[in-house]
């Protein structure tokens, strides 16, 4: 009895010290994964961000604020959630706690993250019901046949209620990079440091970054193409041109020429812009490969869905790089929703890189204005974020009365900026670049110094986030 006891006592040990590994290497795991997005943002020193769930999350997700103007929707542990976003009445960053140097969170920060960025709140997505998908099928279906004004008047009736809606935040939302830097300051403060090394957003330490894209719907907007490229050339911009290619123009080699051998770049814009590349899941796969085919035929690295209608879950059936499709706010689009961060993102091997100001259509048409106020109130926003600058302005439209102008505007007081306060100027593809090349990077210890290590450095910078009496403040190496 007493050896068997002895064998009996020698497994339970073992068996301990498998389940206490188990358990540990489960804790570590769910720790990386709570602390995920806030280390792609930061791409800084994992062991500085120590989370724990504080307990059991509801079964359910609702809305919630985390500091006063962030409005989330995630599950909670409190269940003190809102149905819709003007009901967001809980603060959950009053019931953050720490703990011996750890974060102790009612929600997790990946999951806000992703419900946000992926538009998975509620309402976000039209075309849920069968309702709304058979009248986008009647618009579009009857699209042909109607004048500019009946359009305009079906599509500032659609836009009709846009002042009133509370989320996403009007004009530009940040809701994403709020929370992560909120989560960085806090996990600062528990550990009780000053300064974090974090790898800086952009190359060579500029401030932050701009893209100009052009989608092109019609034979005359192609027609003007050429046109379009002189005006940008004549201030030392280079723009991507998104080409739908089929059913509404001949896209010919020397029009796809044309854009590279002058250093623009192609984007395939949905497959003919017909309003039903989302119809359904199988119609979408069935589409997607016909595009990823066009992709490859015209060397384009990105995409662009028509009228900005997406669905982030299917991507994984596109064969490139990068999408351009969601909107930071979606106010006034098609679709509403928005995605409620300035910075570029991934969904799954597809890079995002949102569209953050209102396009010229809506501008023009919907706000009926014909104003850069707007643009320029977007641009300082998004460059107090250190964010991207992004825009779709269409040579079709540019070719009204007057409007031509106003672009030229917009693109001056943009050179301006750039010089002034060191913004990038980039095709998208290279920004597809620089975001996968940080990607891979991160910051270690180096003596008594930091570096950045990763395959591709050279244009990395090295950044410092600081806390100054309560306040994220970010300081170039």
């Amino acid at each position: 009895m007493t050896t068997r006891l002895v064998v009996n006592q020698e497994e339970e040990r073992k068996l301990q010290m498998v389940f206490d590994t188990s358990v540990s290497e489960l804790a570590a795991k769910e720790m990386r994964g709570l602390g995920q997005a806030i280390n792609d943002r930061y791409r800084c020193t994992e062991d500085l961000f120590d989370f724990e769930l504080r307990g059991p999350l509801s079964s359910h997700r609702g809305y919630f604020q985390f500091g006063p103007k962030a409005i989330c929707y995630a599950r909670s542990d409190s269940g003190r959630l809102g149905s819709r976003p003007e009901f967001a009445v809980h603060d959950l960053a009053e019931d953050v706690t720490f703990r011996g140097g750890k974060l102790c969170l009612p929600f997790d920060p990946t999951e806000i993250v992703e419900n946000l960025r992926l538009e998975r709140y509620a309402g976000a997505r039209q075309g849920k019901s069968g309702f709304e998908r058979l009248l986008r099928r009647l618009y579009y279906s009857f699209r042909p046949i109607m004048n500019l004004y009946m359009r305009r008047q079906i599509q500032r009736f659609h836009s009709r209620n846009w002042k009133k809606q509370p989320f996403p935040r009007w004009p530009v939302d940040t809701t994403v990079d709020d929370v992560l830097e909120k989560l960085l300051l806090m996990s600062m403060e528990a550990k009780g440091v000053k300064s974090v090394p974090f790898v800086w957003f952009w190359p060579d330490g500029v401030n932050s970054c701009f893209a100009m894209t052009h989608d092109v719907e019609t034979a005359a907007g192609r027609d003007f193409c050429e046109e379009l490229m002189n005006v940008d050339d004549s201030l030392g911009i280079k723009a991507a041109f998104g080409i739908v290619p089929e059913g509404r123009y001949e896209v010919t080699r020397d029009l796809l020429n044309s854009f590279q051998d002058r250093g623009f770049e192609v984007l395939i814009h949905d497959l003919n812009h017909d309003g039903r590349l989302f119809d359904s899941e199988n119609e979408f796969l069935r589409r997607a490969r016909i595009i990823n085919g066009y992709g490859h035929e015209f060397g384009a690295k990105g995409f662009r869905a028509g009228a900005l209608y997406r669905n982030p879950e299917w991507y994984g059936a596109l064969e490139f790089a990068f999408d351009m499709s969601i909107p930071n706010v979606a106010h006034l689009d098609p679709q509403h929703g928005g995605c409620c961060t300035v910075m570029p993102y991934f969904i799954g091997e597809v890079l995002e890189i949102p569209v953050t100001t209102v396009q010229d259509y809506m501008l023009f048409h919907i706000l009926n204005t014909r104003s850069t106020d707007l643009w320029k109130e977007q641009i300082e926003l998004i460059v107090r974020k250190n964010g991207l600058v992004s825009f779709i302005v269409h040579p079709d439209y540019l070719q009204q009365s007057g409007a031509v102008s106003i672009y030229k505007e917009l693109l001056s007081y943009l050179r301006d900026l750039m010089d002034r306060q060191a913004i990038w100027c980039a095709l998208p593809a290279d920004i597809n670049w620089w975001w996968r090349a940080r990607s891979k990077m991160s910051v270690v210890k180096d003596g008594n110094s930091w570096r950045i290590a990763g395959d591709v450095t050279k244009r990395a910078r090295l950044a410092y986030a600081k806390n100054v009496e309560g306040k994220l403040v970010y300081e170039l190496g």
